[in-house]
């Protein structure tokens, strides 16, 4: 059952770390965020394969917006 990854802060995509049908577990990063000079990890929830990047390096996202999808 296909997954969502939202983005838990506001911020600048710094990172994209996962490709398109990359194996991950859970707790591993997927989209490495940028904020207030910091960079802050967004992980996969639980393992699966990543179906979906929707997100580019130096794009801006809101909190709760979708960076990713695992299948």
């Amino acid at each position: 059952m296909p997954e969502e990854i939202k983005a838990h802060i506001t911020g600048v995509v710094f990172l994209v770390t996962a490709k398109l049908g990359d194996a991950v577990q859970a707790g591993d990063p997927v989209i490495v965020l940028e904020s207030m000079k910091m960079e802050i990890p967004v992980e996969a929830p639980r393992a699966g394969y990543v179906s979906e990047i929707r997100v580019q390096e130096g794009q801006t996202v809101q909190e709760g917006e979708i960076v990713a999808i695992l299948s």
